[in-house]
């Protein structure tokens, strides 16, 4: 009896403050959890990624850290990227990512931070490099001519980074902005075209109208022609024949019933 004694005290004394000691946390669906151990020969982060619901752990000596696995939207501040030929680029981009379920281990393994600090630090140095490489293949001409392709190959340097790194880009915007140079350039151009554009209708609106009074003028004059050619003496005695009161018109001096028109 005094053994078991003993043996009720020291579970009592040593297991039940550790019980104690015990935190529990819940990992929410659409997250990995993972659990990392602080000291000990077995410090780091475990093989096994934890599944969703309630996870036991030492806060003394563990931490659990939750990893979105999601679709999530990074929009990261405006910066100059210099082109092939030296023009300064504004690019103001936004990617759209989520983790690679069962990767966040190895996420956490290698960068020791959440998901936060690794989308506004780590992703973001990925983004600015992959538009740095990519315009040091592109002139100022040639991109803009080629934008389609060349944010095509921003995309393909950056998914295929990312992809290594653990994570899927679902999709990326670039927000290029062009130096004030080019874009007083275009704009110059457009007006040029535009200008050139008005001046055309105009003159086609003038030859219209010209060609519209000629046509006026031709047919105005072929109806004149056919009316000399029509009214002949004997026509114009048989209106007035038609038209005739009753009473002698008086031509000259003298009473006279028709007059020469000839």
């Amino acid at each position: 009896m005094k053994k078991r004694s003993i043996i009720l005290m020291v579970i009592v004394v040593v297991i039940v403050p550790i019980f104690c000691m015990m935190c529990c946390t819940r990992i929410d669906a659409g997250h990995e959890g993972i659990r990392v151990k602080q000291y000990g020969s077995d410090k780091g982060v475990q093989d096994i990624s934890l599944v969703t619901g309630r996870v036991w752990y030492n806060p003394l000596t563990e931490s659990v850290y939750e990893f979105p696995i999601f679709v999530q939207t990074a929009d990261y501040n405006p910066f100059t990227v210099n082109a092939k030929d030296g023009s300064v680029f504004t690019v103001d981009p936004t990617i759209t990512f989520r983790v690679i379920p069962g990767k966040s281990p190895e996420i956490f393994k290698k960068y020791r931070k959440g998901i936060d600090e690794i989308t506004k630090a780590t992703l973001y140095n990925y983004v600015r490099d992959a538009f740095r490489i990519q315009f040091n293949k592109y002139t100022t001409d040639s991109m803009i001519s080629s934008r389609e392709t060349f944010e095509n190959s921003v995309q393909q340097q950056l998914t295929s980074s990312l992809l290594k790194e653990g994570f899927d880009l679902e999709q990326m915007t670039s927000g290029i902005q062009y130096p004030e140079t080019i874009t007083q350039a275009i704009d110059a151009k457009n007006r040029a075209v535009q200008q050139a554009m008005q001046v055309e209708n105009e003159l086609r609106v003038t030859e219209a109208n010209a060609k519209k009074l000629i046509i006026q003028a031709e047919a105005e004059a072929k109806a004149n022609l056919l009316r000399q050619q029509s009214l002949t003496p004997l026509l114009i005695q048989q209106q007035f024949i038609e038209k005739w009161d009753g009473k002698t018109p008086l031509y000259g001096n003298s009473p006279t019933f028709f007059k020469n028109v000839q």
